[in-house]
């Protein structure tokens, strides 16, 4: 797995497309947002929902999608799985940079906001409800990629849901959760924002926060089964 996720590192670089992608939009994309915290009703912990949906949204889901596209039209899954190493193991080998990099991305981004903005209340929310993203977009990547056909396929089959997650987190940053709130978590992305809300705010405790966990991992399960399900390796035509 380590010798997949290695030589997956400097494809990822080496590829324009997919570094832009994983590395450069994503983070200009949070610069944006740092510095326009304070136009946003909900304050800095609303501001770090939407951030982090929108790193892991292009960081994992676009990038993961594209990745996992690209290495089923070059034979190059094929090849792999005719190797000694397990389904897991490819999997893992070629997703693990791509998580690594956004996970390295979104503790900058969260350290900046900590020290521009107010400190988070319950630091261990926040980050429950950054695992549920990655896992979220992960899933999401492994589903989609099922779709697309290429790299230049990916970059159209992501778009409706991840503008639907975008949506949905700049919807309750703008509103809070109090109005229709169980329409907000049960749509892609929404759970986890309220999570790292009531983190940052540490406006209700874990007892509190357990039907909003509990919400957040219906897409992830459902989508990992439906991906575990209908996956392909060969490419698609």
């Amino acid at each position: 797995m380590l010798r997949i996720a290695t030589a997956e590192l400097r494809q990822l670089l080496r590829n324009r497309l997919v570094a832009a992608s994983a590395l450069i939009i994503p983070l200009m994309f949070a610069a944006v947002l740092i510095v326009t915290r304070d136009r946003f009703p909900g304050g800095t912990g609303a501001v770090v929902g939407l951030t982090v949906i929108g790193l892991a949204g292009l960081g994992v889901y676009v990038t993961a999608t594209t990745t996992l596209a690209t290495r089923r039209q070059t034979l190059f899954l094929k090849r792999l799985r005719s190797t000694t190493a397990s389904d897991g193991s490819i999997l893992a080998g070629l997703l693990l940079p791509v998580l690594a990099v956004n996970v390295m991305q979104i503790a900058a981004v969260l350290v900046v906001m900590g020290l521009v903005g107010s400190p988070p209340a319950d630091v261990l929310l926040v980050i429950v409800g950054v695992v549920v993203a990655q896992a979220l977009f992960l899933a999401l990547a492994l589903l989609t990629s099922v779709l697309s056909r290429s790299a230049e396929h990916a970059q159209v089959t992501t778009l409706p849901l991840f503008l639907l997650s975008m949506g949905t987190a700049a919807w309750i940053a703008a509103t809070g959760t109090d109005e229709l709130g169980f329409v907000k978590r049960l749509l892609p992305g929404g759970a986890a924002v309220e999570l790292m809300m009531d983190g940052w705010f540490g406006s209700s405790g874990w007892a509190q926060s357990v039907p909003t966990l509990v919400t957040a991992t219906v897409w992830p399960v459902v989508a990992f089964l439906l991906a575990r399900t209908y996956f392909q390796w060969d490419p698609r035509h």
